[in-house]
């Protein structure tokens, strides 16, 4: 057993506040200190925003959880400081097989264009994502930035005024009091902030689960997502396979609906259904030991005054298509750039609407996705099943079939089409690239675009001339001059240009595209500014 799961990384310290004469009063808390807690209070602490994190757990969390994440959240990973350790840590795949019954009826490539840094996808365990996280906020810490985790912090009560929030906090010597002038809660699904609120989930639980398993094996299977349809060691349902770091191997085995759950749990009943997927003669041992129902629900608002929802207190899906954790890191990216801004004066209070809006229309992407998926793998009447079926069959002979089958649409960056925050597109240039679209990377010679675009308003300009810098009610944005005889493989004009000549681009700190134009217009610019901050 992995000894990680028993360390404190935040341990329970008295904290000054809890012997305060009157409540202290903190800039931003978040609560929970998960992936998404943490990737927030990170993303503003880089920002110089004072953020406390309080987590009733002190640990890392029990079992690899999510380990699934995809090429966005990583490029989001590195402006935070701790992408790299991801990617060196983590078994690093672009490549899918899906088996029908005993057969293998296609592959997959996520990432045939080799234009980007980061994989398609790295499998690693959500301990780790943790632990890195972390360390991260120790280095923050060392440099000074305003940032603390409480341990063995457990809010008990949530209080909601119209310029704070005010939080009951249980600790191991008693209870104490907290304002906050903003509230993000990543509590994860079973959210006790917002049960506090009186909030719920509005969606499906669909009528199936699955046994996750963490079976640590020496075995030779590749790095690659394996799905079965049908196999003969789980007939009539399915399984999915995935590599770890550390020999720990992922295994999903669909279960049905009618069972009792605690039971399946048990060694003497998960052994056998492993070795008759493995094999009798594989050796293995049980990390972890989880059932997942499938569920695709969301709350009807992510923002409530000054408490805002992120990750999967916000939202759920089923985990074919990592679609949890990915999502909550791209919520927090999208999120604490408009609260500094808002913090800052420099954005009306308004602008947090936006999240709501950009984020619920992400939520609903991955729940329409997530549910096509459940509705495939697991067919809810014989002709649906026979129809699933014929469409597996062709797959193996014909490229028009594969495309429907559903195995889990994997993650994919949202594109926030109909965004208030968009400019008018003037730019016949490539739909990837289009307003409210996240920046695809492009090589530039030693380096990368995306590391060049970080945490701040910039106006990209590719064979085009702008301003070295324009200020726009206080925000700057600055010029980054590109050309497409900086990238010999042309990745950079396919992406950003297709057949026009030149172009200039608003990007968002969060690196998503505001406005593009084939030429600089400076009160267009401007007002695209004003638009992509909530002035207009």
């Amino acid at each position: 057993m992995n000894k990680i799961f028993e360390v404190p990384l935040y341990a329970y310290e008295a904290s000054p506040d809890q012997s305060a004469p009157a409540p202290v009063r903190h800039k931003v808390i978040v609560v929970g200190a998960g992936p998404v807690g943490l990737a927030a209070a990170i993303d503003l602490a880089q920002q110089g925003v004072e953020v406390l994190v309080l987590d009733d757990n002190d640990k890392v969390s029990f079992g690899s959880r999510a380990i699934c994440f995809a090429k966005r959240p990583l490029e989001i990973l590195d402006r935070l400081g701790c992408g790299q350790p991801m990617v060196d840590k983590g078994v690093l795949w672009n490549k899918g097989k899906v088996f029908f019954d005993e057969r293998q009826v296609y592959e997959f490539d996520l990432q045939p264009d080799s234009g980007d840094q980061r994989p398609a996808f790295i499998n690693l365990q959500q301990y780790y994502f943790e632990q890195f996280l972390v360390d991260r906020v120790r280095e923050l810490q060392a440099q000074g930035a305003p940032i603390e985790i409480r341990g063995r912090n457990k809010v008990e009560a949530v209080g909601t005024h119209p310029d704070h929030v005010k939080l009951e906090v249980e600790t191991p010597e008693g209870s104490y009091t907290i304002e906050a002038d903003w509230v993000i809660a990543c509590d994860g699904a079973g959210s006790p902030m917002r049960a506090m609120m009186g909030k719920d989930f509005v969606g499906r639980v669909f009528e199936d689960n699955f046994l996750i398993a963490d079976v640590i094996m020496e075995a030779d299977f590749p790095s690659e997502r394996w799905f079965w349809f049908d196999p003969p060691f789980n007939k009539g349902q399915s399984a999915l396979l995935h590599k770890q770091p550390d020999g720990v191997w992922r295994i999903d085995l669909q279960l049905g609906w009618d069972i009792d759950k605690e039971r399946e749990k048990r060694p003497e009943n998960v052994i056998p259904r492993l070795k008759a997927m493995l094999g009798e003669d594989v050796n293995f041992e049980l990390e972890w030991v989880s059932i997942y129902t499938f569920q695709c629900r969301r709350m009807e608002q992510f923002r409530h005054g000054r408490v805002i929802f992120a990750g999967d207190s916000a939202h759920q899906v089923s985990p074919f298509g990592a679609r949890g954790a990915n999502s909550g890191v791209q919520d927090t990216d999208n999120l604490c750039w408009k609260l500094k801004l808002v913090i800052d004066g420099k954005a009306p209070e308004s602008l947090l609407d936006s999240y709501d809006q950009e984020r619920i229309h992400g939520a609903d992407e991955n729940i329409l996705n997530s549910t096509r998926s459940t509705d495939f793998i697991t067919p809810k009447s014989q002709m649906s099943r026979i129809l699933r079926d014929a469409v597996l069959d062709l797959s193996e002979h014909y490229d028009f079939a594969r495309p429907m089958v559903n195995s889990g649409r994997l993650s994919v960056p949202c594109v926030y089409d109909g965004s208030p925050l968009n400019s008018a597109d003037a730019l016949n240039g490539p739909s990837q690239t289009r307003p409210g679209a996240s920046c695809p990377d492009a090589p530039l010679g030693d380096d990368f675009l995306l590391p060049k675009l970080a945490g701040r308003f910039t106006l990209l300009t590719i064979d085009a001339d702008a301003p070295d810098e324009i200020e726009v009610d206080g925000i700057t944005v600055k010029r980054l001059a590109l050309s497409v005889k900086d990238d010999p493989t042309l990745t950079l004009k396919r992406r950003y240009l297709g057949d026009a000549t030149g172009a200039v681009y608003l990007i968002r700190p969060d690196q998503h595209v505001a406005a593009r134009r084939d030429t600089y217009e400076e009160n267009a610019f401007r007002h695209a500014v004003r638009r992509a901050t909530g002035k207009e």
